[in-house]
């Protein structure tokens, strides 16, 4: 999210990468694969992965947009610019149907993924921070440590899911994205992200990023790590963050072999 108030800085806020020494979540550290360019000018809030297509949401109002991006030379291929009072947010391809929610306009919309056509809009309540596909639902966080799961038609809310890691709760969960059973949570103004398992919203681990683009080589303060896409097909796990000039591709040591999400059947 894009702050509107001052905000304090990481250590007061105790929202350092660094972890204490007594945490029981395993740590480990993503292994960069592949570099691949990323417009500087996109503030990323959420990302969706298919072969060499990449799809994205970004953010800011006045600069909000849907993209569709090739892969291997960043260019944008098509385009949508949300209406400048809109803040784009999370975003899921669900079918042959693109969802990007917003962030306080209560407005999902709903567009045709291979032509970009706007479709429809789904009202929902609270804010939207990231979605992500999850079997036949869809999980969204608003920035809290508890997840709606919803009716991908309606959004209505069927369920929550309360994460907690290390014995406390989680907040300022951003971004989302399936990777096989797990869930993954960007954690916003950290360069973590926490493994979650759905079922019961216990934290599985933490995926250390802090390496992959140093605070001097950002833009700004809100330029944070944020996007994650799994391509379950080939297994390949994307990040980026909010006008990173690179996206790239990471492997975690203990991630399983690629598995189609089992939540679907």
């Amino acid at each position: 999210m894009w702050a509107l108030l001052g905000l304090c800085t990481l250590a007061a806020c105790g929202n350092s990468t660094a972890f204490s020494k007594d945490r029981a979540l395993p740590i480990e550290k993503g292994e960069i694969v592949a570099t691949y360019p990323h417009d500087p000018d996109s503030f990323s809030q959420g990302l969706v992965v298919e072969g060499n297509t990449l799809y994205e949401s970004t953010g800011l109002f006045g600069s909000s947009s849907l993209r569709v991006v090739d892969l291997e030379t960043g260019k944008v291929q098509k385009i949508i610019r949300l209406n400048d009072q809109y803040f784009g947010e999370g975003l899921v391809k669900s079918g042959d149907r693109l969802i990007q929610i917003t962030w306080k306009n209560r407005e999902a919309f709903v567009f045709d993924a291979a032509t970009l056509e706007y479709k429809s809009t789904i009202r929902y309540a609270g804010e939207g921070w990231g979605l992500a596909q999850m079997g036949k639902e869809l999980v969204m966080s608003d920035g809290s440590s508890v997840l709606k799961v919803l009716d991908p038609e309606t959004f209505r809310t069927i369920r929550k899911i309360s994460v907690r890691a290390d014995g406390r709760a989680v907040g300022d969960l951003n971004e989302l994205e399936m990777v096989g059973d797990e869930l993954w949570a960007n954690v916003w103004h950290r360069d973590v992200i926490l493994r979650i398992d759905p079922n019961t919203g216990e934290g599985l681990g933490w995926v250390d990023l802090s390496h992959l683009l140093p605070a001097n080589r950002r833009p700004h303060r809100e330029a944070v790590l944020n996007g994650i896409a799994y391509d379950a097909a080939s297994g390949k796990l994307f990040v980026t963050g909010k006008n990173w000039p690179q996206l790239f591709e990471i492997r975690v040591p203990s991630l399983p072999k690629p598995v189609a999400n089992r939540l679907e059947k």
